[in-house]
């Protein structure tokens, strides 16, 4: 998957889910990991990073 794709399928995410945008990510990373689709739980760890990078710092 093209990086502008892997943007644009985080920033879907994002709306979607909100704060739990990335942990959805990593859960479907982890589903195709165990379902051996390794290329597919790549995918979804490279969009969980990209949303992780969109997201904004916590402030405490």
């Amino acid at each position: 998957m093209k990086a502008t794709s892997i943007v644009e399928h985080a920033r879907q995410l994002l709306e979607a889910h909100g704060d739990k945008a990335e942990a959805e990510a990593a859960q479907r990373a982890g589903a195709k990991q165990a379902e051996g689709k390794a290329e597919e739980a790549e995918t979804w760890r490279k969009i969980r990073a990209a949303i992780h990078e969109m997201r904004p710092p916590h402030v405490s």
